[in-house]
């Protein structure tokens, strides 16, 4: 402790000059072909390039010099360096071996050009980051400093692990085997600020040897980790909070980039990716799933079981129907297990080509796609029950979306079950992939009982189970006829291995099944009267959902403004549903989240209110 806090005294009261070592050599294999020939780092990403944003960042500290280290590409990286700070004192390094060896060689060739007159910040040329975040290694009191961040997925490369505020291992990718624990583990950023003494006593001739004499196909990564339990010249941990920064090692990795630093395309991009969203730091309100499962202790148990899982085929559709009617309590030759619910649209699509149909509206938007010439009956939003029987009579095939995914507008189950039964010669298809959040039985404990060959349950389980990743769903009919007709449309191995996996867990967890949607539902109460609360809520509908219309003050863009704002400035996502109603009132649908995040967003609303109404007064 005492050499520690030695080194740590005479760190602070030093000088801070400080020199930049940047690393440009490698081929950049992974963002081929987008970078075609090119080098990655003078690829145009948010506005600029990678190496352009990295020398902004560095002319902020004021540098003494920069040592780049080229390979690939190695003229048009110095071409576009001198041009574009011409005044920044540039001294270039050549990799001849760039395409054979890793960065260990690249930072022994830049450490013996080097005089060891300043500190050394090293940087890798993957990097996009905010010019703040450098502050930090000019801030830090320790000697040798490294930027980190919390592992999170979606990152890749070396990680790390702290403690008492030091790196104290370091695990590059090779060593991350199947069942690596990245629980508190750190990602680096491969941002540096190394002391000089270090640098010339420790660090340079240690990476000189390791690169010539021991694996000049390696990380430099490795040999810093050599040294993290020396007290002498361990190496701190700057956690980064907030500042944004992203890894840019092939052409996905663009795309989070551009959602990062571009907060004005942050709408375009989720509206593409229409998914994804484990890419971005957003928090979604726009797409519903159960935010309390599966549980920490079903995960536990799919962590465990999915290398096995990932190197399984599934079952054949007769087993994989009999574990879903152990599930659901019934027959198993009136269900068939679908790869989520949207399996189900192209196949009924054909089933009913020639029917008549009538579907709400507004509804899930498969629906107009699979019925695009069925009349409509409305959902104000609420549902008259009279017109909706006489629609329905009128109509060889009614769709009822129950609850209705826009509106949260619920019918009881027993209404449609005695309305089937008086409309015979009408086939009912009815969506109860809400339905679990509403308290209602699903109509498929009546028809077990009481058979109905003219209803046809869809659900996608997705919603409820909280899976929407591994694709889960069924359609259950008591007709013989269109379970067959839709059995033999499905593909074999039609779900995955983990999604099988996850429907033999949930007769394990169905007491946690029911708490979760009893919780949602409770949340979903509380997330309903807060956002009463907010002037620029007019109306909150009732909801048999895990969702919630809600209509705004305003004109009619003003659902659109909003959506725009949050993702802007707070990086949240919410769904503007104002153009699927008549009257285009603003109204958005938020998904209910965990109680916190409800409040996030409660609170990113009020704050964006009150400064407009400041702007306005």
């Amino acid at each position: 402790m005492q050499l520690v806090a030695a080194v740590k005294l005479a760190a602070g009261g030093g000088d801070t000059s400080l020199q930049a070592v940047v690393l440009a050599a490698g081929l950049g294999r992974r963002m081929q072909p987008l970078a075609r020939g090119g080098h990655k780092a003078l690829l145009p990403v948010a506005g600029t390039t990678i190496l352009g944003r990295i020398i902004d960042g560095l002319e902020t500290l004021e540098l003494e010099r920069a040592t780049i280290v080229t390979g690939w590409q190695a003229e048009a990286v110095r071409d576009f360096l001198v041009e574009r700070s011409p005044s920044f004192d540039l001294r270039f390094v050549e990799n001849p071996d760039y395409a054979e060896t890793n960065n260990v060689v690249s930072l022994s060739l830049a450490l013996e050009s080097m005089t060891f007159d300043t500190d050394i910040v090293l940087i890798e040329c993957d990097l996009l980051f905010d010019p703040t975040l450098l502050q930090r290694l000019v801030t830090a009191e320790w000697p040798n400093v490294a930027l980190l961040d919390r592992y999170r997925t979606g990152m890749d490369g070396t990680v790390v692990s702290v403690s008492n505020g030091f790196i104290d291992a370091v695990y590059p990718a090779e060593s991350q085997h199947a069942a690596f624990d990245y629980e508190n583990k750190f990602k680096t950023l491969n941002i540096y600020r190394l002391h000089r003494d270090f640098c010339r006593n420790t660090l340079a001739p240690l990476i000189r040897t390791y690169a010539n004499e021991v694996d000049a196909n390696s990380y430099y990564e490795l040999v810093l980790g050599m040294l993290a339990n020396l007290p002498a010249h361990r190496i701190a941990a700057e956690v980064v909070t907030g500042e944004r920064w992203f890894e840019v090692d092939d052409p996905n990795d663009i795309v989070t980039a551009e959602f990062g630093f571009e907060p004005g395309r942050r709408g375009e991009i989720l509206k593409r990716a229409f998914g994804g969203h484990w890419n971005f730091d957003v928090l979604d309100f726009s797409l519903m799933r159960n935010a309390y499962f599966p549980t920490g202790s079903m995960l536990a148990a799919m962590r465990h079981a999915l290398p096995e899982l990932t190197a399984s085929y599934g079952s054949s559709q007769d087993v994989l129907n009999e574990k879903l009617s152990y599930f659901l309590g019934c027959r198993s030759d009136r269900v068939q297990v679908l790869h989520g619910a949207s399996q189900g649209f192209p196949i009924l699509e054909r089933l009913f080509a020639t029917a008549k149909t009538v579907t709400p509206e507004p509804t899930f938007g498969e629906y107009a796609r699979a019925f695009p010439s069925a009349d409509h009956y409305l959902d104000a939003p609420g549902i008259d029950n009279v017109a909706l029987e006489q629609a329905a009579a009128a109509s060889d095939v009614c769709v009822v979306v129950n609850p209705n995914t826009t509106t949260g507008t619920l019918i009881e189950s027993d209404v449609l079950f005695d309305l089937a039964t008086r409309l015979g010669d009408t086939t009912f298809i009815v969506d109860e992939s809400f339905l679990a959040f509403s308290g209602q039985p699903s109509l498929i404990e009546r028809l077990e009982q009481e058979p109905l060959s003219n209803v046809i349950v869809l659900t996608s389980l997705s919603k409820t189970l909280g899976c929407p990743g591994l694709r889960l769903g069924y359609l259950y009919s008591c007709d013989g006829d269109v379970v067959r007709a839709v059995g033999s449309a499905l593909p074999v191995w039609n779900v995955s291995a983990p999604a099988e996996f996850l429907l033999e867990l949930m007769l394990k967890f169905r007491p946690a099944y029911k708490r979760s949607l009893d919780m949602t539902a409770a949340d979903r109460d509380a997330f309903a009267e807060e956002l009463r609360g907010l002037d620029v809520v007019a109306h909150v509908y009732p909801s048999g959902g895990d969702f919630l219309l809600v209509q705004l003050r305003g004109d009619d863009h003003a659902a659109a403004v909003l959506r725009e704002r949050l993702l802007q400035k707070y990086s949240i996502e919410i769904k503007d549903v104002s153009e699927r109603f008549a009257d285009r009132r603003p109204r958005v649908r938020l998904a209910v989240r965990l109680a916190t995040e409800n409040a996030r967003l409660i609170d990113a609303i009020a704050s964006i209110a009150s400064k407009e109404e400041a702007v306005d007064g």
